[in-house]
């Protein structure tokens, strides 16, 4: 049963974690700034794991974050727009404050603090992944970057382990084998394969991607690109020369523009065209690459593009890779085993980078193999207000809401206006999506205070729903 793990057990289980490791901390002046800033620490990580999760947040979640507490220290009261907005904005682990000193007192006194709170880190950020029953590969992945980049302090200031760390692998939920056929049910004969979902045709994806709000020149790019592919190909059949071309892509944009559904309709397309021969679509960022210690790295890329093979790996915030102030960071032992997938498996497997124009010009000169392989370019330009308004419309459509008169003005007014007023941290559909679930929030509030609201009632977003506070 979904999200069996009830909110107060939750609670139980962090408190008690919490609390059985705070009793190991000699240091007085420790003990009391843990006691203090741990729960700050464990609900940052929350907002990192259901990041990861990519599934939309429910009231679960709200619980499970507000559960988020020890005794003694004020219990959060977040509410659900509140929580989605910290989710989607979530800046990225790190240590917390308090880790140096621990550090620092296991070095003189010969204690395992730092590796214990590791552990503890590792099985509260699992128990958050809890939060539908399943610890998805994701999740996982997120958890032992977090955990990675603890024990490479650790291992940095010379502090031995007197066990072995948590293996995340084993906490991972994997898919269970189907059950066998019933008795009375005849097996199919031999060589025949189980009948599947056909997978969408080259026609349906042509259709949604068509059906994109914006995004008119990829839209044209994508097209001009299969029809150089079907090209190539009627030349090859014909026996005429065919030169190389690398189908490796760049997506330049700020977040929130469509580049991962434009990546997963490549993905089938290709397949649909037979350039691949599953089409799925595998998405990372640089925790799902990089881990703390040296070769681990190597192995960890090596694993993703293993699920990639057949389909197309996409690299979001691909830059974070490249760092040119650590010329010794383990990011750039990921773009090795990149390449060198890449070209071990160029007959089934397509690489996309994506991530801000800027930063993606800077990754890309990083290594000269980089620049050799990725030699094409789709530019997702920001939504403009009419398109914000379309895709918000959309939302309502999808989710049974409707717009009255004076509520479609307010919304439309609303988003020119922030397009107008755009700056780096605008997040393009991301936005249009905060600001749907704040006026649902909203709606709430308001229909709560009715005895009995009706069917329309339900479904109206007006304009009072609408209006962002100042």
């Amino acid at each position: 049963m979904k999200g069996s793990l009830s909110a107060a057990e939750v609670h139980r289980q962090y408190s008690e974690g919490v609390a059985a490791f705070r009793g190991q901390i000699a240091d007085a002046a420790l003990r009391e700034r843990f006691t203090r800033e741990a729960d700050v620490f464990f609900r940052a990580c929350a907002l990192g794991v259901w990041q990861r999760d990519g599934a939309s947040l429910t009231p679960r979640h709200v619980e499970y974050y507000n559960a988020i507490y020890t005794r003694g220290n004020p219990a959060p009261s977040i509410l659900f727009w509140e929580l989605s907005t910290a989710v989607s904005g979530y800046p990225g682990f790190r240590a917390p404050d308090f880790f140096p000193r621990m550090r620092a007192c296991d070095k003189v006194a010969g204690s395992h603090l730092a590796r214990r709170f590791t552990d503890l880190t590792v099985l509260m950020l699992l128990l958050f992944a809890a939060v539908d029953d399943v610890v998805s590969e994701a999740e996982a992945g997120f958890v032992n970057a977090c955990a990675d980049a603890l024990g490479t302090l650790c291992d940095r200031d010379g502090l031995a382990e007197e066990k072995p760390p948590l293996d995340v692998g084993q906490f991972v939920t994997r898919r269970p084998a189907p059950d066998p056929a019933p008795a009375e049910t005849p097996a199919p004969p031999a060589g025949e394969a189980q009948e599947e979902a056909p997978a969408p045709s080259l026609e349906e994806l042509m259709a949604e991607l068509d059906g994109l709000c914006g995004l008119e020149q990829v839209k044209a790019d994508v097209k001009s690109l299969i029809n150089l592919v079907k090209v190539r190909r009627l030349r090859q059949e014909h026996g005429l020369p065919v030169p190389p071309m690398s189908l490796h892509l760049v997506f330049l944009g700020n977040p929130g523009t469509g580049k991962t559904t434009v990546a997963r309709l490549l993905a089938g397309i290709y397949r649909a065209i037979g350039v691949l021969s599953k089409g799925q679509l595998v998405e990372v960022d640089r925790s799902g690459l990089v881990a703390g210690f040296v070769g681990q790295t190597a192995l960890k890329t090596g694993e993703v593009l293993q699920k990639a093979l057949g389909g197309v790996l996409f690299i979001d915030e691909a830059y974070a890779l490249a760092n040119p102030d650590a010329p010794n960071d383990f990011g750039r032992e990921a773009i090795e085993t990149l390449l060198k997938g890449m070209e071990d498996h160029r007959d089934d497997l397509i690489v996309i980078v994506a991530g801000y124009t800027e930063l993606m010009e800077r990754f890309l000169h990083a290594n000269p193999g980089l620049e050799s392989r990725f030699n094409k370019y789709f530019h997702f330009d920001d939504y403009n207000g009419a398109q914000l308004m379309e895709i918000f419309q959309a939302m309502c459509r999808k989710n049974g809401y409707t717009l009255d008169p004076a509520g479609e003005a307010c919304a439309r007014a609303q988003f020119q206006a922030l397009y107008d007023q755009r700056d780096e941290n605008f997040g393009n559909a991301r936005d249009v999506r905060n600001r749907f679930e704040r006026a649902v929030a909203r709606q709430a509030d308001r229909l709560a205070a009715l005895e009995a609201p009706g069917k329309e009632e339900l479904m109206a977003l007006t304009e009072a729903d609408l209006k962002e506070e100042a």
